[in-house]
């Protein structure tokens, strides 16, 4: 089994974003704050000791910049895995603000991640965020030796639909092995 580290990318800073007025998927452009460099930079400490073969990424500015301090600090190459993006809030891209986003959040939450028998919402289930995303998790794995460790640098609700577990934090990270794919 290959162990499979997902790492949530470090606080984002959405300043540059609102002061912009920017809508909707704009936010994915936010780069790190501070404290999320701060972050990033801990979680490569312990990583590069992981001894890992590969790292990929979602495509989104701030996983981009979380992978780059830890590749740099496991003296790895960033590859990027399209579908470790994060969830989808909204299939039209017609949310404007944070609000609104909260607010299918919510709604996620509250219909437990799918969609009710016989509706359709415009946010992403999480069936379809763990497929996706164990899809590029086999895609990065294939060609790697079956002994070797891959890091993901991708997203809270990409790490909870491949682990059920609640909330991880920014720049903290969970291990899963291979076998645990759906």
């Amino acid at each position: 089994m290959t162990a499979i580290y997902l790492l949530r990318h470090g606080e984002a800073d959405y300043r540059p974003i609102r002061e912009r007025q920017w809508p909707g998927s704009m936010a994915d452009l936010a780069p790190l704050t501070a404290r999320g460099l701060q972050q990033a930079v801990a979680a490569a400490g312990l990583l590069a000791a992981v001894g890992a073969a590969k790292l990929v990424s979602s495509p989104f500015t701030r996983t981009l910049q979380t992978a780059g301090i830890v590749a740099c600090r496991a003296g790895l190459l960033v590859e990027i895995e399209f579908d470790l993006h994060e969830w989808s809030p909204d299939d039209t891209f017609g949310w404007q603000t944070h609000a609104e986003v909260r607010a299918l959040l919510a709604d996620f939450d509250r219909c437990g991640g799918e969609w009710p028998p016989g509706e359709r919402r415009p946010w992403e289930p999480m069936s379809s965020v763990r497929a996706r995303a164990a899809a590029a998790l086999r895609h990065a794995l294939a060609g790697m030796d079956a002994a070797g460790t891959l890091i993901a640098v991708c997203h809270e609700l990409v790490i909870r639909s491949l682990t059920g577990e609640p909330e991880t934090d920014t720049g903290q990270f969970r291990v899963i092995d291979s076998g645990q794919l759906p």
